[in-house]
């Protein structure tokens, strides 16, 4: 089958578009033909060997993917072949077919077009865990969400947003104020050019935020870690700076805040039936309008490269999506 490759973890330089076997499902996985797959950070991270995991080379990088079944395995109960479906993997999605356990995936509603439901689960499903299961958002806490702009932070905002919270939202450029806002954020910090100490204790009179959902890692996140709330919720959640930093302890306890991890991947990995039904609410949002991912382009499996490189010039809102 045709795919786009990592032959190398040279991140940008080792994609070629080349041809592969067809996966094989397991007993509790789903072969599906895909249609269109999104494109994530993680992607990039993988391929340039950064990531905690290396799959075996050459591979399809790609996380998310929406097509139509076409194999299921011994055990599969919730879906058949035909169905249409978006499902997630660690990486198989750059290619003519994917494989995905069953409770990574979830039927793509009537009315619901490709584009959209192939960026929601990894964008959403991180948002869900994050407010829902994690932090447990409850109305009118402040939320601040770093790397807002991108395909998970909008997705934040807008969760965030539904479950009553007021939001904040950090981009790194102005251009991207209104995508930010129409997505729910009340105020837009862009954490470049402002004061972020300052800017943050005047929107929220001097309290700092209840909860920080932290994209970007870096300075951004030390300087969150002195601007939390009594009883705050500070969240590492990627480091698209390249930098990780090392938080001085004291800062938490004088707050009485909480240093709350999130890996959704890990998540799923572990809790597979709640997993699941979290990936079912996500798409009857969708189905009813209450979510609105946002594409930011639809390129043709070729230009995996070049989403990529979007991607790490910060030059994305939203998701790119390749069309299989």
């Amino acid at each position: 089958m045709r795919a786009m490759l990592c032959t190398a973890f040279g991140g940008l330089d080792g994609l070629e578009l080349g041809d592969i076997e067809s996966p094989r499902p397991e007993d509790d996985e789903v072969l599906i033909d895909v249609s269109v797959a999104s494109v994530t950070y993680m992607d990039y991270l993988m391929a340039s060997g950064g990531y905690q995991m290396r799959p075996d080379l050459p591979y399809a990088p790609g996380t998310d993917a929406v097509g139509v079944v076409r194999q299921v395995g011994a055990d599969i109960t919730n879906f058949k072949i035909g169905d249409r479906v978006a499902c997630s993997n660690w990486f198989g999605g750059f290619a003519e077919q994917m494989v995905a356990k069953e409770w990574r995936c979830a039927k793509v509603p009537d009315g619901v077009e490709d584009a959209p439901a192939v960026t929601v689960l990894h964008n959403y499903l991180t948002a869900y865990y994050a407010l829902i299961v994690r932090t447990t958002l409850v109305q009118d806490e402040t939320v601040f969400v770093t790397g807002a702009a991108g395909g998970v932070g909008l997705a934040t905002v807008e969760v965030a947003r539904k479950l009553g919270g007021r939001v904040i939202a950090g981009i790194g450029s102005d251009n991207k104020a209104q995508i930010v806002r129409q997505a729910g954020a009340s105020d837009v910090v862009n954490y470049r050019s402002e004061n972020l100490r300052d800017r943050i204790k005047a929107l929220t009179n001097g309290k700092g935020v209840d909860v920080c959902f932290d994209n970007v890692g870096g300075d951004v996140l030390l300087q969150m870690a002195r601007l939390m709330n009594w009883n705050g919720r500070l969240m590492p959640v990627g480091f698209t700076s390249g930098d990780i930093p090392e938080v001085p302890m004291n800062l938490p306890l004088l707050k009485n805040y909480s240093i709350v991890g999130l890996f959704s991947g890990a998540w799923c990995e572990k809790f597979p039936k709640e997993s699941f039904l979290a990936n079912e609410v996500i798409m009857d949002w969708l189905a009813k309008g209450d979510i609105r991912p946002h594409i930011d382009r639809i390129l043709p499996l070729g230009g995996a490269r070049q989403a990529m490189q979007l991607i790490v010039d910060r030059a994305v809102q939203g998701r790119v999506v390749l069309k299989i």
